[in-house]
């Protein structure tokens, strides 16, 4: 490792085509960043060992180590000696910032919780992966081959999966996603209070039933997180309509996989990512 990577911003610029009523629009937006932070702890005569692997926007990367190790137990506020960034030789360039050391006065035991399973998210949706590599390594199904909705038909998505977010119009305190083929039909609509809980019970409805994972579009109820786009792309979909805003890894995902990505959706407009 000669020289440091350049560390990530809260935010990155990217060119998106707006579709609204008075036409087509290319411009530039931001989307906010998001990025694998690994959480590794240390202590005199023990090497650093990794507790966890967190989606999350870069920024005040110290206080969101310090605050996990203290809020699970790991280690008590007293005996945390330094937090920094991790420079060990094997780190890609990309990872450089994305690592990050908590070294405390005295050897601690991490627990079979943390040993056992390392990873979560910004939305507790990437589960399993054991570091920084693997988080951004997505194990595709086949790239969807067929047609997809034109933009008329995604911008009215959302309203058409809201008609049947009956626990929704109950509470008002959960998430929806629905699969939809390429003339905007639902195929199948569930929801959850996790976002990505909605997204893998549609995926396992389908299943369940004996029928292909894969549809032309996932139309979710919030934002375009990167674990979403994950799923989205490990099941072969063909698109992604998203009520809300993607993030910046998400898009890069999208856009590398061959997934098209719609953000602020309604049926007054919609905002093409990838």
């Amino acid at each position: 490792m000669s020289t440091l990577a350049r560390r990530p911003g809260p935010s990155v610029r990217a060119r998106v085509t707006q579709h609204t009523d008075e036409g087509d629009r290319v411009r530039e937006d931001r989307l906010a960043t998001e990025e694998p932070l690994e959480i590794r702890l240390a202590a005199p005569g023990q090497p650093a060992q990794r507790v966890w692997v967190t989606m999350r926007t870069p920024g005040h990367d110290f206080e969101l180590a310090a605050g996990f190790a203290v809020n699970e137990s790991l280690v008590p506020p007293s005996e945390i000696v330094r937090v920094a960034y991790c420079t060990d030789a094997e780190l890609e360039r990309e990872e450089e910032f994305n690592v990050v050391t908590i070294t405390v006065a005295r050897p601690t035991d991490i627990g079979h919780r943390h040993a056992a399973q390392s990873a979560g998210s910004s939305a507790c949706g990437v589960c399993g992966k054991d570091s920084v590599a693997e988080v951004l390594d997505v194990r595709a199904a086949e790239r969807w081959s067929g047609p997809i909705p034109g933009v008329e038909v995604v911008r009215g998505l959302p309203a058409r999966m809201r008609e049947r977010q009956s626990v929704f119009e109950r509470t008002g305190g959960v998430h929806a996603a629905a699969l939809a083929d390429e003339d905007g039909s639902l195929l199948v609509v569930r929801e959850d209070v996790g976002r990505h809980n909605a997204v893998d019970k549609v995926i396992g409805a389908r299943v369940l039933a004996g029928q292909p994972r894969a549809a032309a579009c996932l139309v979710v109820s919030g934002r375009a997180g990167f674990e979403l786009v994950q799923k989205a792309v490990a099941s072969g979909i063909g698109s992604l309509v998203a009520v809300g805003a993607p993030t910046s890894l998400s898009v890069r995902l999208a856009s590398e996989s061959g997934l098209a990505l719609f953000g602020f959706t309604s049926e007054r407009r919609c905002v093409q990512y990838a």
